[in-house]
């Protein structure tokens, strides 16, 4: 997590040294040449502020998942990362969206989903846990006044990270029933 995050700090850097000019490769919603901003959403921020914003929960979140393995950790987030911003690109209105605030709302939706659908003590206590600490950040799903947030796009990775938790991670229903015997009828 440490190395996604000094990626994401050096094409900041780059970034702004070049007056955010990569910030055109960002997701376009509904425009063909914004389809390129579904792989690279997550890897550009419009300012050192709003990288800064997304860093404590990108290594955290990112890290938490990171400890059910490589494969759970490059699944979870290609598929919130390509179905999510898709999902973005179809929905939300025009302009450019750029953040990894997306792919962190996919990570957080899967792991409080995996939670719930293993109904694993060790699960249950990172979802408790991942709601103390980031439990406020349930309120960016909605939409708002700041039109500079792309609730949208929080949704869509919100969504997909559950979705990914209900298929790695099925719920398995209750023991089937054995039929009661019926005494026989009295005539």
């Amino acid at each position: 997590m440490a190395l996604l995050g000094a990626l994401l700090w050096g094409i900041q850097i780059a970034n702004a040294s070049d007056n955010q000019a990569l910030d055109r490769f960002g997701l376009k919603p509904r425009r063909i040449e914004g389809l390129w901003g579904i792989v690279t959403q997550p890897f550009l921020h419009e300012s050192y502020q709003h990288l800064l914003s997304n860093t404590f929960p990108l290594l955290l979140i990112g890290w938490v998942l990171l400890l059910s393995g490589v494969r759970v950790f490059l699944f979870v987030t290609g598929a919130v990362v390509v179905v999510g911003d898709a999902a973005t690109w179809l929905v939300a209105p025009s302009g450019v969206i750029v953040g990894a605030s997306g792919m962190i709302f996919g990570w957080m939706g899967y792991l409080l989903a995996r939670a719930y659908f293993t109904r694993r003590l060790k699960w249950i206590l990172v979802a408790v846990a991942l709601l103390i600490f980031f439990g406020t950040l349930l309120g960016n799903l909605l939409p708002n006044v700041d039109s500079g947030t792309s609730w949208q796009s929080h949704l869509c990775g919100f969504v997909v990270g559950v979705g990914v938790g209900w298929l790695l991670h099925p719920r398995r229903g209750a023991a089937p029933r054995r039929p009661r015997r019926v005494p026989p009828a009295v005539s």
